[in-house]
């Protein structure tokens, strides 16, 4: 699209579009934003739809003949109607947040190693200058999936000189130097620090069940960043009780929130968090900066980034 007339964007973003819409706009004077309702047509046709993603929205109504490229403002899709897509281009803000998800993971694995918050005192202890602390140097890092979080994830582990092992889909794409892809049952029985970054498609939901949790290394420590639906909880919660998991680090769980009483909450070897760990200053305008760069190639003709494999499903 490289001539200068406007372009409509079809804008679904999820109750941001008031306060979204005019950064938007004077970052891009030259399209014009349209706010949309998913389960209803358009109001006036749009070449593009930039849409927040909310519980797996309705959106079969606005895309319409007329969209040739849709942008999701987020690094997965697993909540995108794929199906809609067909001939179009589905990109995505993939890596807008894994720096920050990275740091986070690494926070978890330094807990883990080092047993914070159980290491601070608030009386005299027994005895002084005596503990039982663990480290990260020599310890195996297990990843499944490297793509951008996985990739910052290994990168801090090799700054810490651990030895990461990654399993993926596509053993024949590069990784950092430093890092070995390896199958996925010797990932699983040899990692210290199992940390869970993969896509979440049908292809992997549950791919850590009672079998695959079974080949865990006793004692691992389990870190989910990715998505509730890879791990079968209730095969996690018998991993947990029986010592071969001996802390499972959640970010990520299904569903969220978790209703009142689900045993992840009291669980003593669960550390669990709200799906909060691509918060960071820089992570929201990184997001819609992914998608403004993308705009610009499309104006100018140019191939888009984070193009989506609708058959893979990230």
């Amino acid at each position: 699209m490289a001539d200068g007339a406007p372009v409509t964007v079809l804008a679904h973003l999820a109750g941001f579009g008031d306060l979204m819409i005019p950064a938007l706009a004077a970052a891009v004077p030259d399209a014009e934003f349209v706010q949309v309702t998913p389960g209803r047509p358009p109001p006036v046709p749009g070449e593009i739809l930039l849409t927040l993603l909310n519980d797996r929205p309705d959106l079969g109504p606005v895309v319409s003949g007329d969209v040739r490229w849709i942008h999701v403002l987020g690094a997965g899709v697993d909540g995108f109607p794929l199906e809609l897509v067909g001939d179009r281009v589905l990109t995505c803000s993939r890596g807008a947040s894994s720096v920050p998800i990275a740091e986070f993971v690494l926070a978890e694995m330094l807990a883990f190693e080092k047993k914070l918050p159980d290491s601070w005192i608030t009386t005299p202890p027994e005895r002084w200058n005596v503990a039982d602390l663990g480290g990260m140097r020599g310890r195996t890092l297990g990843l499944i999936g490297i793509g951008a979080i996985g990739t910052e994830v290994a990168r801090r582990a090799l700054a810490f000189d651990m030895e990461v092992l990654a399993a993926r889909r596509d053993p024949s794409k590069p990784v950092l130097p430093g890092v070995r892809v390896a199958p996925l049952e010797e990932v699983l029985g040899r990692a210290d620090h199992l940390v869970i970054t993969a896509a979440s498609t049908d292809g992997t939901r549950h791919l850590l069940d009672a079998r695959t949790l079974g080949m865990l290394k006793e004692g691992v420590h389990l870190v989910n960043v990715a998505r509730g639906a890879l791990i079968d909880q209730d095969a996690l919660l018998a991993a947990l009780d029986r010592g071969q998991v001996a802390v499972a680090s959640l970010d990520v769980v299904e569903p969220e929130p978790l209703p009142s009483g689900h045993p992840f909450y009291s669980h003593p070897r669960v550390r669990l968090s709200p799906h909060i760990s691509w918060s960071a200053p820089e992570t929201a305008r990184r997001t819609v900066e992914l998608f403004i760069e993308n705009y610009q190639r499309y104006r100018a003709g140019q191939p888009l980034e984070g193009v989506v494999d609708t058959a893979a499903g990230y």
